[in-house]
């Protein structure tokens, strides 16, 4: 079985995904983590987000790759590990800009095709469903208000030592959302056949009980003895 769960940033796609996978005994795939790998490179380059040539370039030579490690994700750049360091608000305004240009959409969605390709996996993203796991057995658009996902990923990054404000969490999530659904590459929008499900107010056990209700509609499994 292949699970897609799309949604914007900090709906909480990843936390459902690893926790889904889990206890389903599927892989867990975090696709925006190899687009925030290619956004660390370009910042660390000093490209401009606006700069698609630059990013374009920046790609040449670079290896991108995901590795579980003692049952974690992590991601590899050029075979250093940067999982520590593609979780700030800046690197997330960079793997919005680098997921528009169409060339590192191209060079990733290799990557991303060939998990698919293994079964069993729970993927999250942005474009999961309509692009790359377009016959997922289960497709959930996963969202919430832009406020309830600010104070979650602002509560998120002052646990991390991240010096941001509420207000400043928001403006980027709503920049940040703007861009992921006007782009003209694979934008953010959910599948034609997603179920939308809104966890404005959720605790993550009580988006995880909706899930596994969908999953198991869809499918028509029993998965209730997970919950």
């Amino acid at each position: 079985m292949n699970i897609a769960i799309d949604g914007p940033g900090g709906s909480g796609k990843s936390v459902l995904a690893k926790n889904i996978a889990r206890k389903l005994g599927l892989i867990y795939v975090d696709t925006g983590a190899l687009y925030r790998t290619v956004g660390l490179n370009a910042c660390r380059r000093e490209i401009a987000m606006e700069d698609k040539a630059g990013i374009v370039a920046s790609l040449e030579g670079i290896t991108v790759e995901l590795r579980y490690e003692n049952g974690e994700q992590h991601v590899y750049l050029c075979g250093e590990d940067v999982s520590g360091f593609i979780r700030t608000p800046e690197i997330s305004m960079y793997a919005s800009a680098v997921s528009s240009v169409p060339e590192v959409r191209a060079f990733l969605d290799s990557t991303q095709r060939s998990l698919v390709r293994r079964g069993g996996v729970v993927m999250d993203g942005r474009d999961i469903g309509t692009v790359i796991m377009p016959d997922a057995d289960v497709k959930i658009f996963l969202f919430a208000s832009p406020e309830h996902r600010a104070e979650r990923r602002t509560e998120e990054l002052l646990a991390r030592g991240e010096k941001v404000t509420y207000e400043e969490v928001l403006s980027d999530i709503n920049k940040r959302d703007r861009a992921d659904r006007e782009r003209e590459t694979a934008p953010a929008v959910p599948a034609d056949d997603a179920v939308m499900l809104d966890n404005s107010g959720f605790m993550p056990e009580d988006t995880f009980a909706a899930a596994i209700h969908i999953i198991n509609e869809k499918t028509g499994s029993d998965y209730d003895d997970v919950l």
